[in-house]
């Protein structure tokens, strides 16, 4: 029932700027942490960004601060990613994550989107 589903992802020449979105149903969106994870080809998952639940703590990993900027519009229930200054190593399957935390750790919540697609031309 709980569904995640990306847009946003295409094609772009290097230097150019991208929006993604993340549509969520199915769950009480306030109360998850959310994130954008990325895999470029022939490389493992790693995290670009995440918003917290309560605060909206945003954190970024070090290849994308200060060009990409994560938002969530709960209201809306959607998470957003704004990229710009994107730059071939960009490249990559893009994918939403939510998260809630439970006591136990075997109790936590997560769900993921089918990702979306970005490449970007030289």
């Amino acid at each position: 029932q709980v569904r995640l589903v990306e847009s946003g992802g295409q094609l772009v020449q290097s230097g150019g700027s991208l929006r993604l979105s993340c549509v969520a149903s199915g769950l009480t969106f306030s109360t998850y942490d959310m994130s954008w994870y990325r895999r470029p080809p022939g490389k493992e998952r790693e995290l670009v960004a995440s918003i917290t639940s309560g605060s909206g703590t945003t954190n970024y990993a070090d290849s994308v601060k200060g060009r990409f900027t994560i938002s969530r519009d709960n209201a809306q229930n959607t998470v957003n990613l704004q990229m710009n200054s994107l730059q071939p190593e960009d490249t990559a399957v893009y994918y939403c994550n939510a998260k809630r935390y439970a006591l136990s750790p075997k109790y936590d919540l997560d769900f993921w989107g089918q990702g979306t697609q970005v490449t970007v031309s030289s």
